[in-house]
């Protein structure tokens, strides 16, 4: 619509400019020419009226004011159809807890479940999801969508950055079985439900003294879903969490419910214990426990050329280690959890600064930042929000009530946590290098100031803040023995970080690298014939820090070119392989193909196809992953 008008307008003073001049042969009135046949005046002026005929000139003044009328009528005018439009098509009355979709005009049906993975990375939508209560009523489900060649593919709490649990087809989810069914404190073995979680079966058999021989960062996972795609924490003397898992219940399509343990049919037990939910819906699980202990947390700043001198040492003598690296730094953060003496107590150290005080450099560069990104914001954004926040205080003046200042949140920086902060100040700018390395700087001093001991209990201290919304791909690759490392493990990180450096890439904090002694599980990324072999396990990130589809869009392709760098740099030369829960199949289809190649030479693809095949010859549990991944045709 301004276009036209501008376009109008340029005709008037071209014309005028015209009428006003000598100039026989210029351009405006050749245009004119094309659309009228004479130039004289038509001879009933009654019936029409020159085409340009212009107007006497208005007083600036009142050109100005109309202009300025104009435009609020315009303004005044979008704003009551973007009423009129709200209160024409009302929502229902549960739309507000529900997910807000992009370009979808009506309310999405009541049968269709909206379920996605906790980065919002992965989303499906289904007209079967079930949730049974109890192993009968999940017999009877897995048997009937059998018959019916139905897809109900196992999901758990959603955490897998890939969203391996997901398809639009139909879903089975066991969070309504989440019992502890049997302690067994003399043998220290508890027997569970697989859709308890991680948190609530620690706190279920602590009053028995037990406790799990490890954990993952997060406690959210439904048992079921941590065991089958291979999740670890950090140690390494200790194995990934599916080594903990003593015997199992797993009901299949084609054979019903069926116990295995290594007593009873020991070759498909372990291939099952990490078997992607493809072999059958895992519905109770046997795990061995550990005498539940309190922890010595010791969290202290080092650097490469230090953690080179003492690498062997640190593995061998911590029963837990993990290293933070932070891109554009020298820093490396290093945690060690031990257990803790009461005889001897806490070390006698007096931390120099306060949890506050660490944290302040990163509000200082926020603050900072807020200054810089002001203005940058577009106009038509800060007019929106203007007129947005006048109307609120309109009509809360009309209800009697106080607007509240538009620096409110400003002021709550103080109570944001570090990673909610990290999260705020990356989402000023996620992909700009120069602004991330700034954010990491600050994020090194935030450590550095941090250092010191806690105590605590080992579900409790082995927790880790991992941020917000993001992307992330983790790989597994063997580093020597116990005994003597390969220093492999850090070679990885000293040719990742100069990827990144050479790149330019945008990379936030932590590159978290953690260890873990062999799995017997044969689709395990740490498995191993050989009891000494210890791995490494190393994750890369990009957060997700932002709302809008469009930026998030540009972090995910960022992210995926960083990744690619990675692969196809490194993984091969380190016998390097992703963590299942962390995979992404490409769409490329060589992409693919070489995917699948590797896959072959890691794990026992074809067993794990035939057994697939002969308890889901229907292929009910699978999902477009598995099938891209595992095709039962793959004859490479």
């Amino acid at each position: 619509m301004f276009r036209a008008l501008h376009l109008r307008r340029s005709l008037h003073q071209s014309l005028h400019h015209h009428q006003n001049t000598t100039t026989p042969h210029s351009l405006p009135l050749k245009i004119l020419t094309t659309t009228t046949t004479t130039t004289t005046p038509p001879q009933n002026p009654k019936l029409t009226r020159p085409f340009c005929s212009t107007p006497p000139p208005l007083p600036p003044s009142s050109t100005s004011e109309s202009e300025l009328r104009k435009y609020l009528g315009y303004a005044a005018l979008l704003l009551g159809c973007g009423i009129a439009t709200y209160y024409s098509f009302p929502f229902p009355e549960n739309a507000k807890h529900k997910k807000a979709q992009l370009f979808r005009y009506a309310p999405l049906p009541d049968d269709l479940h909206t379920v996605s993975n906790w980065s919002g990375t992965h989303e499906v939508q289904t007209r079967v999801f079930l949730q049974p209560e109890s192993l009968p009523e999940l017999e009877a489900s897995v048997r009937d969508a059998y018959q019916k060649k139905q897809k109900i593919r196992p999901v758990g709490s959603g955490l897998s950055p890939n969203g391996i649990g997901l398809t639009r087809l139909g879903m089975v989810n066991l969070a309504l079985m989440d019992k502890v069914l049997e302690v067994d404190e003399e043998r220290k073995r508890v027997r569970v439900q697989a859709g308890i979680r991680v948190q609530q079966l620690v706190d279920g058999i602590k009053d028995y003294g037990l406790t799990l021989q490890n954990f993952a960062s997060i406690r959210e996972q439904q048992i079921g879903g941590i065991v089958q795609v291979g999740a670890h924490g950090t140690g390494a003397r200790l194995p990934p969490i599916d080594e903990q898992v003593i015997s199992m219940k797993l009901v299949t399509p084609a054979k019903g419910a069926i116990e295995l343990s290594k007593e009873k049919d020991p070759e498909l037990f372990y291939l099952a214990r990490c078997g992607l939910g493809g072999l059958g819906v895992v519905a109770e699980v046997t795990l061995q426990c550990v005498d539940r202990q309190e922890l010595l947390e010791h969290t202290f700043v080092s650097n490469m050329k230090e953690i080179k001198k003492n690498h062997k040492k640190l593995l061998s003598e911590n029963k837990h280690v993990k290293y933070l690296y932070i891109p554009y730094t020298d820093t490396v953060v290093v945690v060690t959890c031990n257990p803790f003496s009461k005889w001897k107590g806490p070390p006698k150290f007096k931390p120099k600064y306060s949890q506050d005080e660490a944290i302040q450099p990163l509000r200082d560069y926020y603050q900072e930042s807020l200054k810089k990104y002001s203005h940058i914001v577009p106009s038509f954004v800060v007019l929106f929000f203007s007129v947005h926040h006048l109307l609120k205080i309109a009509i809360c003046r009309g209800e009697g009530n106080v607007a509240k200042s538009p620096e409110k949140g400003e002021a709550d920086i103080s109570e944001l946590s570090f990673t909610e902060l990290r999260d705020k100040l990356l989402a000023l700018d996620p992909l700009n290098k120069d602004h991330v390395v700034k954010v990491n700087q600050a994020e090194a001093e935030f450590w550095r100031k941090s250092e010191g001991y806690r105590v605590g209990w080992s579900d409790e201290i082995l927790g880790f803040d991992c941020g917000g919304q993001q992307w992330v791909s983790e790989t597994c690759f063997p580093a020597g023995t116990l005994s003597k490392p390969s220093m492999k493990d850090l070679e990885y990180i000293e040719e990742l970080m100069q990827l990144i450096n050479k790149e330019l890439i945008p990379a936030p904090a932590p590159i978290e690298q953690r260890w873990t002694a062999r799995s017997k599980s044969p689709m395990s990324p740490a498995s191993s014939k050989s009891e000494d072999d210890i791995f490494s396990w190393v994750g890369i990130i990009m957060y997700l820090p932002t709302a809008d589809a469009r930026q998030r869009k540009e972090i995910t392709e960022k992210f995926f070119h960083y990744r690619h760098l990675a692969q196809t740099q490194l993984w091969d030369r380190y016998s390097a392989y992703e963590h299942w829960a962390k995979i992404e199949v490409p769409k490329d289809k060589e992409e693919l193909a070489t995917l699948r190649a590797r896959l072959r030479k890691r794990f026992p693809v074809d067993a794990y196809n035939k057994a697939r095949s002969e308890l889901d010859p229907h292929r009910i549990l699978s999902n477009n992953m598995l099938e891209k991944l595992f095709p039962q045709s793959d004859t490479i």
